[in-house]
């Protein structure tokens, strides 16, 4: 931030695909339709979206979703919570278009932004906050996923060569991480979540299903016990 720059409002933004069969999911058939595939999305969204809202009013944060493709905008505008400004993602890779959402946030005023994918709905209100938290001491701030990614992702600066390299295999964080400090920003990482993108990943839900609260993932959980998924978290699992 330069010098008599007065801090603006932080933001959090949600990346979200439009829920249609063969488009979101696609790693949870074939043990899942297509179409069933799209409407376990479609309440993971809810869930997250929920979530994120409760935060954002928490935290005293901006809410923003961000949707591919842009036709979808208008439908979005019905299933999100009214706190939310839709806008439409960028063309290109997930990496171009999460370095050109934390630019538009940060040229609107923002002080600190943070991006949150819609696989995760175990991630709350309390890891959220973390990682804003985090922001007053550095630079550049991720949630870990298991898989070797992460969940969510913060930061006070511009940043695109972080988000400059491929971002579909199990080393993306430490590559992120890597290219930030390069890049000559410090870094922190936090406790972490998890995303649900196969059968498998169910079992990770079951596991902590206990100790989340009430208001957390309650339409995944609905899903999961209606559809039967635990049933498949064991197969995907074993």
């Amino acid at each position: 931030m330069s010098a008599g720059r007065e801090a603006g409002p932080a933001v959090l933004v949600v990346f979200a695909k439009d829920p249609q069969p063969s488009k979101v999911k696609t790693r949870m058939t074939p043990a899942l339709s297509p179409e069933g595939a799209a409407a376990f999305y479609r309440e993971m969204l809810g869930d997250v979206l929920d979530e994120s809202a409760r935060a954002c009013e928490a935290q005293g944060v901006k809410a923003v979703l961000t949707v591919s493709p842009a036709s979808a905008c208008q439908a979005f505008a019905c299933f999100a919570p009214p706190s939310f400004r839709i806008v439409a993602q960028c063309e290109g890779d997930l990496g171009r278009r999460m370095a050109y959402e934390v630019a538009r946030a940060l040229a609107q005023g923002a002080s600190k932004v943070v991006l949150r994918g819609s696989d995760n709905p175990a991630l709350g209100a309390d890891e959220i906050a973390r990682l804003f938290d985090a922001l007053e001491r550095c630079d550049l701030v991720a949630s870990p996923d298991p898989d070797g990614g992460y969940g969510a992702i913060g930061l006070r600066v511009p940043a695109a060569d972080a988000f400059d390299h491929e971002m579909s295999h199990g080393g993306v964080l430490p590559a992120t991480l890597s290219r930030a400090k390069r890049a000559g920003l410090s870094v922190e990482t936090t406790e972490g979540s998890f995303d649900l993108d196969t059968p498998g990943d169910l079992a990770r839900l079951a596991e902590v299903r206990a100790a989340l609260p009430k208001e957390r993932c309650p339409r995944t959980l609905a899903y999961a016990d209606t559809h039967a998924l635990w049933d498949l978290a064991r197969r995907g699992a074993s």
